[in-house]
This record gives structure tokens, sequence and C-alpha cells, in this order.
């Protein structure tokens, strides 16, 4: 699933600008109260370990005949499940059956069905059977059932906001431009909120589900429709699941879509999208049969399932979801055609969650604390195909925000990979099981290489094909193929926590002697297999190190002293790091060591020398000649200061206008003419609204306005009724906003709410506080604040406390300042109930 980072991974941005802004508010959070709460934590969390589920029966297939009640917002359910005792004879059983009424369950006998016994808790059923049966003994239950998730309460995560497992989108039709739509969400354990069964991810079985719904609509659910009939208005589908898969895989998702077939060797693969989104669909999902083909060759193990289809819903509770051969995406998915000019934001989303079908659906993580084998694998994917599709640099950058993820995490370096003790399942899914995981696994690929560490996964997955696994079993398969004992890789990687913190420094002697120091600063201490290129008398030598020590000196001969000494070259080590090297060195790691990193690296540290004209003139070569957009964007933003040159300018011109060069990029070119604020770029800034790319078109837009507020305000008016997106209509709801018109409120408003959560619209919260502190009326006030709720209701449980502190910091007590100064006590009063009853 994809926070499922999805939340973590789209929004990281988001995150560490919340987190910054929080830091920096003395009266939110205390370095004393942030330890105690994180004690606190770590006492709740091990009071309880978290084994893997007992296994009492094996579930080998269920039935399922449903049909759905949308004014109520239920499925009325028919259910046959198949098992087995798993070893012990037993004469009950116990189903997870979360919220639901319960009218029928019987035992399905040769002759007849037998009613039986049950106790019900509204969570579970423990079912009383007529005797005992041996693990010889086929069981088959028949239950009938509605059920209820909206009645249901059950708790989200960082990556899945809501546990209601089945969802029921604008069921009525009376919310204008949504949709109706239904779709189930069964990770961790929301299965059971619509189909007895043991919702554990330690089982495993096959499907038939026959649904029921009106005609208008179409139906996806996991395997192939064997057949599908129309009567009275009605469509039933004939869906089959040949394949054992775990119970939170399993999905049923319906609504009024497009279908838009592709093929991967015969097997369908098909794109279930909103109608105004069908001509863009193969530009979002096309490469779709191109990863399945790369996966399956990577791994050396052919795509296994039938068939592969792809969802997008509406109101989604998590990023994208994995459910096998039915993956659910969230809207944001849907991008149209200038949205995707800039790039297909979506891409990596796509391949996490196909790879999962490897790791997650074939092998299953036997525990969610485990989960590692399934989401660090589907982390590391998104890697692996951009490497593989767009080169080493995409495929780096990736990896670098990866790492920065998890190291902008304060809490991360807490936790474990593998997790025995947590509160509940849902807390793994974080940027340890993600983005953390990813970068173990690439660093072991390093150390072991390709063949081995490749191998290794293929041997892993074969070994445990349509069964569960673990980071033992993974480990043990590595081993094998490389001939390597890798314990104390996974005893400080994966059963371990932390990161290396360290300093690294050389010296270079007379008699032709170089010393590396490597001191580990944290307290840990990890082994670090490291390599070291040293650069010499226009040569390159490389090294193999191990570093395991507090302190670690290693020597090397070296005839005259190295014009650069490269620690970890291929950049894989996930650590933080001081080091001391000169400007010139870095110029010179820049022209010679060549990795994304390393150059990033350089540029970074060549920003804090622009005093030196020499370094002036080498960054500006760097955003000319610099082959990737963002080391390019990177040199761009730090000349565009106080060194800044006019004569930089005709290169930013000719750049701002040329769309080969990346949107970043260019957006950023274009911010710098309008900053000239300058009447003899007015003419290209207008024509630059017009570009096809929203990030430009929103861009030129503000430059319009700095230079001339009128004619940009006309323009923005322009675009109030046309459907624009992204950075177009951010501009154009900032320039609005800076109106303080009220007239204008429901439409910012409007436009606010059904924006995308991403950073465009996080950026908008303060100028709506702003605007709101300038209008009057406390029904104005109610609907600004009505707006913002909802939007804090857009993030997980897991950070509604920041989101509320960003906002009582940063709009309603600026705002109950603002209102005392005018004298208005009834919106004073209004605003602190709101703080008060959040």
């Amino acid at each position: 699933m994809k926070y499922k980072s999805m939340f973590l991974k789209l929004h990281v941005n988001i995150i560490i600008v919340l987190s910054i802004f929080l830091c920096n508010i003395e009266n939110v959070f205390s370095q004393e109260s942030t330890n105690t709460e994180m004690a606190d934590s770590k006492n709740s969390e091990l009071k309880i370990y978290r084994a893997v589920p007992t296994k009492y029966v094996d579930l080998k297939h269920v039935k399922l005949e449903a049909s759905f009640n949308y004014s109520k917002s239920q499925l009325n359910g028919k259910a046959w499940l198949t098992m087995l005792p798993h070893l012990y004879a037993t004469d009950s059983i116990v189903l997870d059956a979360k919220g639901m009424d319960i009218h029928a369950l019987q035992l399905v006998t040769k002759k007849n069905n037998e009613d039986l016994q049950y106790t019900y808790d509204s969570l579970e059923l423990h079912i009383k059977l007529p005797r005992f049966y041996s693990r010889k003994d086929t069981i088959k239950l028949y239950i009938h059932y509605t059920a209820k998730p909206n009645q249901y309460k059950g708790n989200g995560s960082k990556a899945i906001t809501s546990a209601k497992g089945l969802y029921f989108i604008n069921p009525l039709g009376t919310e204008l431009n949504k949709p109706r739509q239904i779709w189930t969400q069964g990770e961790t354990e929301g299965t059971s909120v619509w189909l007895p069964i043991v919702d554990k991810n330690n089982q495993k079985l096959t499907q038939e589900f026959i649904l029921t719904y009106p005609e208008q609509f179409v139906s996806l659910s996991n395997g192939k429709l064997i057949k599908q009939n129309k009567k009275d208005g009605f469509k039933t589908d004939y869906w089959v699941m040949d394949m054992p898969h775990a119970p939170y895989l399993m999905f049923l998702g319906i609504g009024d879509f497009a279908i838009v077939k592709d093929n991967y060797k015969g097997k369908e693969v098909s794109y279930y999208i909103e109608k105004d989104y069908e001509p863009v669909a193969r530009k979002i999902f096309g490469n779709t049969p191109e990863m399945i083909d790369f996966f399956s060759k990577r791994l050396a193990i052919e795509y296994p399932w039938n068939k592969y289809s792809q969802m997008v819903a509406r109101d989604y509770v998590s990023g994208a979801m994995e459910n096998t051969t039915a993956v659910l995406h969230q809207e944001s998915a849907q991008q149209d055609a200038r949205e995707l000019k800039d790039a297909n934001q979506w891409e990596t989303v796509i391949a996490h969650e196909l790879f999962h079908h490897w790791f997650g659906d074939l092998t299953t993580a036997e525990s969610w604390s485990n989960l590692t084998v399934n989401e660090s694998f589907a982390d590391y994917s998104q890697l692996l195909w951009l490497e593989y599709k767009y080169g080493k640099d995409f495929a780096e950058f990736e990896n670098f925000n990866s790492m920065r993820a998890y190291l902008s995490d304060p809490t991360a370096k807490e936790k474990d990979l593998v997790r025995f003790y947590y509160k509940n399942q849902e807390d793994m899914f974080d940027v340890v099981s993600y983005q953390k995981g990813g970068r173990i696994l690439h660093m072991l690929r390093g150390i072991l290489g390709d063949d081995a560490f490749f191998g290794g996964l293929t041997k892993y997955l074969n070994q445990n094909r349509f069964g569960t696994g673990n980071a033992h079993k993974l480990r043990l398969a590595l081993e094998e193929v490389s001939g390597k004992d890798l314990n104390w890789y996974f005893n400080q990687w994966y059963f371990g926590s932390g990161h290396p913190d360290v300093k690294l420094d050389y010296k270079y002697l007379d008699n032709n002697t170089l010393k590396i120091f490597i001191e580990q600063k944290q307290k840990k201490l990890f082994i670090l297999p490291l390599q070291i290129d040293i650069y010499s008398n226009n040569n390159k030598e490389r090294f193999s190190i191990n570093a395991k020590n507090k302190f670690d000196t290693f020597e090397f001969r070296c005839f005259g002293k190295p014009d650069l000494v490269n620690i970890d070259p291929e950049k894989t080590t996930l650590w933080t790091k001081k080091e001391n090297k000169s400007w010139q060195e870095y110029i010179f790691q820049y022209q010679h060591a060549l990795n994304y990193l390393d150059r990033r690296e350089a540029v970074e540290v060549l920003a804090k020398n622009l005093s030196n004209k020499e370094v002036r003139d080498f960054m500006f070569e760097v955003f000319k000649k610099d082959t990737f957009h963002a080391i390019q964007a990177l040199a761009l933003k730090s000349l565009n200061g106080n060194y800044f040159d006019s004569a930089y300018l005709p290169n930013i011109i000719s750049i701002a206008q040329n769309p080969k060069y990346y949107y970043t990029v260019r957006d950023l070119a274009v911010q710098i003419i309008a900053q000239q604020k300058s009447l003899k770029y007015l003419s290209l800034l207008k024509k630059l609204i017009d570009d096809s790319s929203y990030t430009i078109s929103g861009a030129a837009l503000q430059g319009v306005y700095l230079i001339d507020s009128v004619e940009g305000l006309k323009m923005a008016k322009s675009f109030m009724n046309q459907k624009i997106k992204k950075k177009l209509l951010s501009t154009t709801l900032n320039i609005i906003i800076n109106t303080k018109d009220s007239t204008n409120l429901d439409f910012i408003l409007n436009r606010f709410t059904n924006m995308n959560l991403d950073l465009e619209k996080f950026n908008l919260v303060a100028p709506i506080g702003n605007f709101l502190a300038a209008i009057n009326g406390l029904d104005n006030m109610k609907k600004g604040v009505e707006a913002l709720i909802v939007f804090k209701k857009s993030f997980p449980d897991s950070y509604r406390n920041q989101i509320e502190d960003y906002l009582n910091n940063l709009v309603f007590q600026p705002l109950i300042a603002s209102k005392v100064k005018q004298n208005q006590t009834e919106l004073v009063n209004y605003l602190e109930f709101i703080i008060k009853n959040p």
C-alpha cells in the first residue's frame, strides 16, 4: 500500500513544513515534553508482544453473494466459507465480523444446512460446532448477514485514514460533481467489516464474488469476470479468483467508470477511470504493461496473476492499495492533459502497487510486525522503475528524497524496522517500513551486488509462493544465494533502530600517506562496509573498508596530495555526516564524481560560498549545462539571491520559454524574471500564461500580478470560471484573496475545498486566514472556519494534533487578535470556542 507514503510519500513536503513551523513555536513542543511523550509511548508499546496470528483453521475458499442498499449504505450478503482445522481438532470457530447484523449461521452438510449456536459481540463471531473436527475434515459455513460500515467506528493511521472497510461515496447522488461509487479497503483488517472471515494476513484462500448492482454502473473485483447477467435494471457479475491470497487483499468496486483496456502477453490490463479522464487514461497508466514486463524479468518470476486492473476512486482513505489484480488509487491519480505536461505525478505509485503483486500478494508478510517484506520492497520498486526507465539520476533523486523523508521524522530513529511491540498494527505504516526499509534494501544490493541480491529475492519468492514471508526467511534466501552470513546486517538494520551519524576527516602526510578518520557519533555502533574513491594524479582508485568502532583510522599509500577523497561514492549509505572539504574539492567532486548526490552535495556547499566570483561563475555553468533538472534548479535557486547577476537573465529567459526543460526549472526561471519587476518582461509573462503547463502558467500569472497588479487581477478573474488546477489555481486564488473582497469568499472556499491535498493547497491556509481577518460577518467567518476544519480532517488522525496546532497558531490566534482590535466580540467568542472544541 502506498502512503499508503502514500500519505507521507505524497505529502512529505507538507510534513517537513509543518514540523519546521511547529518546532519554532516554543509553546507547542518543548524538548522535555517530546522526550517524555516518546518515553511514555515506548513504555506503552512494550506491554504487548505482537505475535504472528495463531492459526486454528486454514481458510480455503469463500463464496459471496452481495447486493447493496444505497439508501442505507449497507451490503446484504450471503457467504459460504470453506476451511480445515490447522492441526488440532476443534469444536469451535472464531470469525472476525465487525458491526454486522447476523440473520442466519449454518453448517453446510451433504444433506442439508444445520443451524449453529453462536455468540456475537459486534466484533467476533464465536461459533459452536456440533462435534470435534480433525485436520482432515472440511468445514463449510453459511452466513446470511447485513454489513453496516457506517455504524462501525475503527481507527485509521498515517497511511490509511479510516478503517470501516466498505465505503459508499455519494450513495444517494445528492452531492454535485461527485460520482456514486462503492469500494472497499481491506488493509489492515477492514475486510471483516463487510465479509465474515478470519481477517488475518497469514490466511490464504480463493474466492467467488457474485455482485448485484444497478445496471448503469460497472464492477471490479479480484480475478476474472466469468459471466454477467442483466435483469430488471440490475447487473449480476460473477468474479472468480482461483489463486489463493490474503483476506485484506479482497476487493470490490462499483461505479460509473470508463474501462480502458491494454494487455500483457494476452492477460487483461485495464484502467477503470472517470469518463472525463478516459482520453488520458493511457497517458496516466499506459506504462503498466512495460512495468509488468520489467519487474517479471528483474525478479526472474513471471507476473503470477491472471489479470491486472486499476481503479481510481473518490474520497479514498489512502494513496493506493494493492488488492490482488484489482488495485485502487485515490483520485489524485486522475490528471488532466495539462497536468501531465509537467510529469505523471502518479507513475511511481503505479509501480509501487504493481510490485506488491510479488511482495505482498504472492508472498505476504506473516504479521504486521514484518510489514517490511511488503512495503519496503514496494517502496524500493519506485527506484528500480525509475532507474530502468529514466536513468540513474532519476533513481538517485528518488533515493535522496526517500532518505530525506525518513531523516525528517524525529520519531523514526527510535523504531526498529521489524517491530514486535507497537500500539496498533496501523502504526507500522510509516517512514520506517516504507522509506527507511527501501534504503536498507538499496544498501544491501550495493553490498551483495545485483546477481546475489536479485537472485536472493527470486529464491525468497519461490520458496514462499502463495504463502507468507518474514525478515528471517528473506535473510536465509539471500544467504543461500550469496554464500555470505548476513546476521550482522539484519541485526543492525532490520531488528535495530536508528542510523549512523558520522564525522569524516582526512589528513595527507609528507610520507605519501593518506589517513582517513571516521567517527560514529551515535550511541549504538554500526558495522559499515564502505567504499572509498581516491582521486590523485588524474587517476581514481577504489578501496573497500569496514568501519565498526567509535573511532576508525584507515591509511592508504598516496603519491601526492589527493584532489578528492570520496567516501561512499555510490551514495547508498543511510547516514547523516559531516565532512571537511574545501570549495575547490567540491568543484572537483562535481566534475569527476558525477553521481546525483555527489553533484548535489557539491552544489549545496558551493551555494554557501557565492561571495567568491569563481564559485558563482562555476554555479552558473552548472545551471546551464547539468543534464538533470534537480541540479539545475538547485544551482539556479542558489544564484537567485544577494549575488544575482543580470548577465544571467538571457539564459534564464531562454529556459523559461523552452518546453524541453523540466517544468520545475522553467518555473524557477519564470519566478526570477518576475522578480525583476520590469515592465519590459510583462509581454513575455503574459505570453507564458498561455503555456500548456499549469505550473508555468501559474508562475507567469504571479509575475504579471507582481509587475502590474491591475492587469494581474484582471487575468486572474478570467480564470475564475475555468477548470484549472495546480499552480495556476493556487496563484489565481492567492490573487483573488488579496482583493479582501468578501463577495469572493464562496469562490475561494469552494475551490480550496475541492483541491487535492498537496503543498499548493497547504500554502493557501495562511492567506485564507488573512482574508478572514480582513472581512466581517459571523456567517462569513463560520464558512471559512468550516472549510479549514474540512481541510484538517483530510489529514490522518495521527497528524490531527499537529494540524490543529498549525491552524491555531497560524490562523485562529491571529484572527482572534485581529477581531479583538476591531471590537468584534461575537467573532472572538466563536473563534475561542473553536479552539477549545476542535
